[in-house]
């Protein structure tokens, strides 16, 4: 038996930038050890798993290497760009993912895609002594969420300078850790990156998931609704945000790069 599996690069438009997926479309549901083996092994930061339901939507879960994750943004538009791009779907259909979080929707239109999640905001939190050390910079505010922790910085300068202690930020009792700051380009509106060693992905290159808080928090700063964030870690990508009451409209774009069979022996 051999399985599909599509290596797709989200939240990019061009090959090799953004952050890449894996995504298996199933035949029938698939045990969770051998989700779980199979996302360990592609080592992506996320793999997605679809498997069709007799109403035409999709049942959709996603593994780290490591862990099942409750949500995940650009393994959620790979699956749909894959959808669309194999004709599973039609250009003018639209994806229905049922998921750990919910009932997720995708719809494309003009070259991107845009997901319907639901908002995570942060409130204040007290952080603990190491979050600081571990990050090697000081927060100007810190949030959490339901999954991570949110920390301004000051400057893009110093999202982009971090050298974070991965071991220490894999100790605290969080999904992962997002480092935002205003954009000192004028095309983008904030910036970010996202550390989650405790899933087994010291940074992922770009997190949808991350700017369902970031879309929030920098709304109330900037007294905006609709924003383009990006997210620069060294492959980076660019997401464009906008809120819509308890949801969070993410759009991107992807490309596929690479189709391979899995040998399931």
């Amino acid at each position: 038996m051999s399985q599909t599996i599509y290596h797709v690069n989200a939240f990019t438009g061009r090959p090799f930038a953004g952050n890449p997926a894996g995504v298996c479309l199933l035949p029938e549901p698939a045990t969770e050890a051998w989700m779980q083996t199979v996302a360990a092994e592609l080592n992506f930061s996320e793999t997605a798993f679809l498997v069709r339901r007799p109403d035409g939507e999709f049942h959709l879960r996603w593994f780290s290497p490591a862990a099942e994750v409750e949500l995940c943004g650009h393994g959620t538009l790979s699956s749909a760009h894959v959808l669309w791009e194999t004709g599973v779907l039609q250009p003018a259909d639209m994806a229905h993912f049922h998921t750990l979080s919910g009932l997720l929707t995708a719809s494309k239109a003009d070259g991107w895609i845009e997901l319907d999640f639901p908002a995570t905001p942060a409130k204040a939190a007290e952080p603990p002594a190491e979050l600081a050390e571990a990050l090697g910079a000081v927060p100007c505010y810190v949030g959490m969420n339901v999954f991570d922790y949110l920390v301004e910085v000051e400057s893009e300068a110093i999202v982009r300078s971090l050298r974070p202690n991965f071991t220490a930020l894999g100790r605290l009792p969080v999904r992962g850790v997002m480092v935002t700051a205003r954009s000192a380009a004028p095309e983008f509106d904030f910036v970010s990156r996202f550390f989650a060693p405790a899933l087994g992905v010291n940074e992922d290159p770009v997190t949808g998931s991350s700017h369902c808080c970031l879309g929030p928090y920098w709304a109330d700063r900037l007294g905006k609704t609709e924003m383009i964030a990006h997210q620069v870690s060294a492959r980076g990508g660019v997401v464009r945000v906008r809120l819509a009451g308890e949801r969070v409209l993410l759009g991107g774009q992807a490309v596929t790069v690479l189709v391979g069979e899995l040998l399931d022996g």
